[in-house]
């Protein structure tokens, strides 16, 4: 019989990688926030996968839930109305902000940005999509040219795409020196690149409310709101993708509520059922939802608000209530993780150029020279994913960063072990 990782080698075709000299770990199961190797390793799970396990492996009511679907009615077409996509949807918006009463079900996060996408050139008549360049929106035909790291650029098929830096004060495109600085000089840019472009041409601005995968940047007090003052200015739909901060992973139930700012349009996935049967979805704010009362919306998909990934949420989210999930994920984040991750830059200074984040969701920024900031080389940040492997952690490494980022439910006590293993590895560097 062929291993796994034989299986896995000779038939499987991995996402975002060189195929030939590929060594995936070959898990068999997992529990809480661990995680067990097939060779009886045992990782305690800082990754939450994709930042998507918010809570946890293997959550007995969430498992149930699908089980009891799946005797009930495992699919059905999205065009019929059944009572369990109904309570998904209510259980969505009922954490969404004020005059948000629909949800479109999509499959994933990339192809709710996809959406969303479509429904803001529709809803406004114009084309061009702005959003930024540290960015990742999904890989679908435009949401991955919304994004704006690398993958962009080898599938720039899509049109009416325009990029622009949001603001970063440890790596400043603009010059500041402090957070209302960068504020005020982003939102100048932003300003400009809109002028320049024409507003008539703009349909949305779309922005992760905190961008993930490009290093948890969160905003500088003002900016989102200034953000929002412009696309009413110019009569632009904002859209925030919520895909990764959303459903507990800040410390709130949308990273939007830790803001003073509304969409128009709400992406999410991954938290909202964490992961365990694939879907995703825009939120839509009233005005968006009542123009196509009587204008066709041309978008659907084959599994859109498909019954077993609508238990999952149903019962995803309110675990999140009973167990106090989302406050767990505040509380964790701001006595726990904030706290041992300022010790870390204060212990080794010339390795740790920043730390950031809130909730759950934070990131060690590794440099190689603290005055110039020169990133941690590649090759030093497998090292250090290696060790932390070695070391009985399961890493989030992106870039020259280790993003600490569990599911929601970790306990003080198991975040502290995680950060000591961080430690124990940064003091080998």
């Amino acid at each position: 019989m062929s291993s796994t990782l034989e299986l896995d080698r000779a038939h499987v075709f991995h996402s975002w990688s060189a195929q030939g000299n590929l060594h995936p770990l070959a898990v068999d199961h997992a529990e809480g926030v661990r995680v067990w190797l097939e060779d009886g390793r045992e990782l305690l799970d800082f990754s939450s996968q994709l930042v998507n396990v918010n809570i946890g492996y293997s959550h007995p009511k969430v498992v149930a839930a699908i089980q009891e679907q799946a005797a009930k009615l495992a699919t059905i077409a999205p065009g019929h109305a059944v009572r369990v996509r109904g309570e998904a949807a209510k259980r969505i918006v009922s954490h969404a902000p004020e005059g948000f009463n629909k949800v479109f079900f999509t499959n994933a996060g990339a192809d709710a940005n996809e959406n969303a996408i479509r429904m803001a050139r529709l809803f406004t008549g114009r084309d061009k999509i702005l959003s930024g360049y540290r960015s990742y929106h999904g890989n679908t035909g435009a949401a991955v040219v919304a994004s704006g790291d690398w993958r962009r650029i080898p599938n720039e098929y899509a049109r009416g795409h325009v990029h622009f830096y949001q603001p970063y004060l440890y790596r400043s495109e603009f010059y500041a020196t402090s957070e209302q600085e960068e504020c005020e000089r982003a939102l100048h840019y932003l300003r400009r690149t809109i002028e320049n472009e024409g507003p008539s041409a703009i349909a949305a601005i779309l922005l992760e409310t905190i961008p993930g995968t490009a290093g948890i940047l969160v905003p500088p007090a003002g900016y989102l709101e200034g953000v929002r003052a412009l696309a009413d200015e110019f009569g632009i739909v904002l859209i925030l993708d919520e895909v990764m901060a959303g459903f507990g992973r800040t410390g709130d139930w949308f990273a939007l509520d830790g803001f003073n700012v509304r969409p128009d349009l709400i992406t999410f996935a991954k938290g909202v059922n964490s992961g365990y049967v694939p879907t995703g979805g825009v939120i839509i704010s009233d005005p968006i939802a009542h123009h196509f009362d009587d204008t066709v919306f041309p978008g659907g998909l084959t599994y859109s608000g498909h019954p077993l990934a609508m238990a999952a949420v149903v019962a995803n989210l309110d675990a999140f209530e009973s167990e106090g999930v989302v406050t767990n994920a505040k509380t964790i984040g701001d006595t726990v993780i904030g706290p041992r991750l300022a010790g870390l830059a204060d212990k080794y200074p010339g390795l740790v150029g920043e730390v950031r984040g809130r909730g759950v969701f934070w990131a060690i920024e590794l440099v190689a020279n603290a005055d110039t900031r020169e990133p941690l080389p590649a090759a030093t940040m497998a090292t250090v994913k290696s060790r932390l492997l070695d070391a009985g952690l399961l890493p989030f490494i992106a870039d020259n960063r280790i993003h600490v980022v569990p599911p929601c439910v970790i306990s003080a006590e198991d975040a502290a072990l995680g950060i000591d293993i961080i430690d124990q590895v940064l003091s080998t560097l």
